[in-house]
């Protein structure tokens, strides 16, 4: 329990300091969305791209893994949109998003320290296959459904291009392609260049972390309470379950099982308010998501960790 306090608790810290800066005035609106524009349209593209571009490849991708954990994230994607739509009565707009939280783990802030605390660093190669498909699968998906969903009632050319278009405009997406890019064709990054490159990625998270903490001021779950934990179930308990149920259908190796279970049953990723800020939906019940989830994954966490011994 106390690696997990020392694991999230500074999370919450700096979640905290942005609500108060901007709570007590410090920090304006507008200075806010100018932090949450930097990051998310340029520093945390960086830091993906980065991230992909020095990544092993070649260590293993076991298919299991893959399926177990995928398959069961497009299963709480599908039960949140439609239980947003079905019980809430929200519109499918705000389904969609609503569905991205229960989709989009934290699989990076959360998942890989958590796992490597618990069982050491030489049982993290499941939480990298994962972390390396995260980001592409969980937008394209995210992104396909949304813009098919807006663009309903046009011919199927026209939704084609909307989502192509949308996601070749989506700053995350480039990163990420520009990775895979960079890592496969074998080139190398300027040794300038890559320092430049991580020192602005040191203010990725810790700066999308504090616009989040500020953005919660204007976006509180009053009246949106009910949804949001509607979302946390799916998030912190379907999600591994499924994970658990379907490791144990592929007999997973014990390292990839713990791996795949643990990174499904984080709290929503902040890249679950990224999704609902790009396309202002569901603002108020993303970022609520992913401060409760967090605080209440505590608890799940440690649950899930008892279980799996």
């Amino acid at each position: 329990m106390q690696n997990l306090i020392d694991v999230i608790l500074p999370v919450f810290l700096v979640l905290g300091a942005g609500y108060a800066a901007t709570r007590a005035g410090y920090f304006k609106e507008t200075h806010i969305d100018g932090l949450m524009h930097f990051t998310q349209a340029f520093a945390i593209p960086c830091l993906l791209f980065l991230a992909i571009s020095h990544l092993d490849l070649s260590a293993s991708f076991d298919p299991g893994l893959l399926i177990s954990f995928y398959v069961s994230a497009g299963l709480c994607f599908t039960a949140g949109i439609f239980g947003a739509r079905l019980i809430f009565r929200r519109t499918w707009e705000d389904s969609v998003a609503i569905g991205f939280c229960c989709l989009f783990s934290n699989s990076l802030l959360l998942g890989l320290p958590i796992t490597e605390r618990a069982y050491g660093p030489e049982n993290l190669t499941g939480n990298y296959a994962i972390i390396a498909i995260h980001s592409p699968f969980c937008y394209g998906l995210g992104i396909t459904v949304m813009e098919v969903i807006r663009n309903r009632g046009h011919s199927g050319i026209r939704m084609a291009r909307a989502v192509l278009s949308a996601m070749f405009r989506n700053a995350l997406i480039l990163g990420i392609a520009l990775g895979f890019v960079v890592n496969l064709s074998g080139l190398v990054i300027p040794a300038v260049v890559d320092e430049a490159l991580e020192l602005v990625t040191r203010a990725a998270l810790p700066g999308a972390l504090f616009a989040l903490g500020g953005v919660l001021v204007k976006y509180r779950p009053e009246g949106d309470l009910r949804t949001i934990l509607f979302v946390c179930c799916i998030a912190l308990l379907l999600h591994p379950a499924l994970v658990w149920l379907l490791g144990t259908t592929f007999a997973l190796p014990q390292d990839l099982f713990r791996s795949g279970v643990v990174t499904a049953a984080m709290a929503p990723g902040f890249n679950a308010f990224i999704f609902a800020n790009m396309y202002g939906s569901a603002k108020r019940v993303a970022a609520s998501s992913v401060l409760i989830g967090t605080g209440v994954s505590i608890v799940t966490v440690w649950m899930w960790l008892t279980l799996l011994g």
